[in-house]
């Protein structure tokens, strides 16, 4: 929950014009940042170790607020929403056309919303 709003602090900050895109941007390198620290075992020099915590850390953020601010709950809402989308995609396609021994393949791509 504290990478939530970390993130959403880091959304705050940024005009309502651009936060789908910054966090889009923040999905994508929070999951590259883990996968180089799955690889080299340590965290990427710019994005951290993988979680979006660690990256929101990295970024500007405004002060939290109330929690019945208007935006704030907007920013909560786009963050949770597109994590759960995000998931929905990521649970393994069993239609992949694994065939014999082959592994399923997981789809862990950044969503967007032409998708």
């Amino acid at each position: 929950m504290a990478d939530i709003l970390a993130v959403a602090r880091v959304l705050l900050a940024v005009a309502p014009a651009a936060r789908v895109v910054v966090l889009q941007r923040m999905l994508f390198r929070a999951h590259a940042a883990h996968r180089v620290s799955k690889r080299l075992g340590r965290a990427h020099g710019d994005w951290g170790s993988g979680s979006l915590g660690d990256l929101a850390a990295r970024q500007p953020q405004r002060r939290e607020p109330f929690a019945s601010d208007p935006d704030y709950l907007a920013v909560l809402e786009l963050v949770i929403g597109a994590l759960r989308r995000r998931g929905s995609h990521r649970k393994v396609r069993s239609d992949a056309g694994a065939v014999g021994g082959e592994k399923p393949v997981l789809d862990s791509r950044p969503q967007t919303e032409e998708r």
